[in-house]
Formats: C-alpha cells, sequence, structure tokens
C-alpha cells in the first residue's frame, strides 16, 4: 500500500506554513514535502518535524530568482557558482531535516542558448551535484515537467530525463516521476511508469488537467497506485496538488489507503 506525503507548499495553504505540519500530521500523514525550505531556518523546521512525529520526503535545491521567472540553475550559463552553492545550501537543510533526497531543478532555457550548449552544462552540473551529494549519503532527483506549467523549461520528458541518467551513470541519480507532469506532457502514464520504474526515487501525483485531488480528473489514481505496488515501489508518494476546496475537505481520496484522520 503507498505511503503518502503532504506537500505543504500547495495543501493546507488556509494556514501559515508553520501550521501546516500539525495540520498534516493531524489528517494522518507521517511525510511531508515541499518545494523550498529557505525562508525558516533548518533547526526550527526540523522541531517541527520531530513535533509533529514527520519525516520530510524531499525538497527543491534553491532555484534562484523565482520571483523573476527562475526555475532552477542547473542549465543556465555563467551560473554554475550560484548552483554549487545552492547545492551546499540544500545538503545544510538536508543534514539538519534528515531528508533522503533532493530535487534538483533544471531551469528554463533561453532562446538564445543553443539546447546543445544547455544540455551539457546542464549535465556538468548534475555530475558535480551528484558527486558531492553522494559524499552525503543522498540521492538527487531530476523531475520532467510539462510545459503548460512551465514553458521555457529545459527538462520535459521522461525519455529525456532517462537519457541523462544513463549518460551519467551515477547511483544516487534518480527519476522523479510525477504523475501530473507525464501526463500533461506526454499521457500512457501507465507505460511510462513501467518502461522507467527501475529509474524511479519518487513519485508525485495529482488530478489532470487542473491539478486539485487525484480524484478529479481524467488520470484513475487507483490503477496507478495500484501499479506502483505489483511494481515493487517501495519509497513515499507525494501529494503535489493544489485542492479544489480546502485540505481536510477533499482528503475522501486517501482514506482507503489507511490514512486516518485525527481530528474528531
Amino acid at each position: 500500500m503507498p505511503v503518502f506525503a503532504a506537500n505543504l507548499s500547495m495543501m493546507f495553504t488556509e494556514l501559515p506554513f508553520r501550521d501546516r505540519f500539525s495540520a498534516a500530521a493531524d489528517q494522518g500523514f507521517q511525510w511531508v514535502e515541499y518545494l523550498f525550505p529557505y525562508d525558516y531556518e533548518a533547526e526550527e523546521l526540523a522541531h517541527l518535524l520531530e513535533k509533529n512525529n514527520l519525516r520530510q520526503a524531499l525538497f527543491n535545491l534553491p532555484p534562484g530568482d523565482w520571483a523573476a521567472g527562475e526555475r532552477g540553475l542547473a542549465c543556465l550559463p555563467g551560473r554554475e557558482k550560484d548552483f554549487d552553492t545552492s547545492v551546499e545550501t540544500a545538503i545544510r537543510y538536508a543534514r539538519a531535516l534528515g531528508c533522503p533526497r533532493l530535487h534538483v531543478m533544471a531551469g528554463n532555457r533561453a532562446d538564445t542558448v543553443p539546447r546543445a550548449t544547455a544540455q551539457t552544462l546542464y549535465l556538468k552540473n548534475i555530475r558535480r551535484a551528484a558527486q558531492r551529494c553522494s559524499e552525503e549519503g543522498l540521492e538527487i532527483c531530476l523531475e520532467p515537467i510539462n510545459h503548460y506549467s512551465m514553458p521555457q523549461y529545459f527538462l520535459r520528458y521522461q525519455e529525456q530525463a532517462a537519457e541523462y541518467m544513463a549518460v551519467l551513470a551515477m547511483p544516487n541519480v534518480r527519476l522523479q516521476f510525477d504523475f501530473f507532469h507525464c501526463q500533461m506532457e506526454q499521457g500512457n502514464v501507465a507505460g511510462r511508469l513501467q518502461k522507467f520504474f527501475p529509474l524511479i526515487g519518487h513519485c508525485q501525483l495529482a488530478g489532470v488537467p487542473e491539478r486539485h485531488e487525484p480524484d478529479l480528473g481524467e488520470l484513475y489514481y487507483p490503477y496507478l497506485l495500484a501499479l506502483l505496488d505489483q511494481l515493487g515501489y517501495r519509497e513515499v508518494v507525494g501529494c503535489e496538488y493544489m485542492p479544489a476546496a480546502g485540505t481536510a475537505e477533499g482528503l475522501s481520496w486517501i482514506r482507503p489507503y489507511g490514512v486516518r484522520s485525527r481530528v474528531q
């Protein structure tokens, strides 16, 4: 049976960020993930995890200037030092939070940068990050993101990520397989899930196309979750979706999987 992580960047947003930890625990979650922890001290977040008996599944490296439209640094020419700094920052947080893996966002490729140039730089940066993270016993994840959500994002396809992983041949570089992004960009989620399963280090789900609860939309999530079980998936499934009308109100879909609310 799948084990789920509440994504606190998207779920429980009716509450201040610090209060989302206890809200997730109250709804029966044992794991959390979120996009970025860097607005808070690592020690404070570690305390919130411990206080609420939660574990950290995943978070992203610093993405650059998010407000200015940056979505990662790995493919950006001239930002190598910033990228290396982002790796060290993320490692420091991962140590404090006991987090086993980090998502390295590829970044948006500018039209003025040839794809071959971006690819060469991306692979160099990922290799360097993976080598550094291996020293800390950490995995890094590569996640294809659909072009509707991020039109200029460099990494879009599961096949593209798999190709890069084959070139790198580093055991701590894993695929972050997001059902939502795969369906939006390519389709055939079940087929690709089976094909690339040996590469997967983390999964995420959401309804398609509005990115609400998994039971709202065109994907039949019970089949996909059952398939994960059949394939032998033992990691966490991140609930990276935006609740349609309140987080707790939309959690009926998860109750058959043993996630029980403590709130009466």
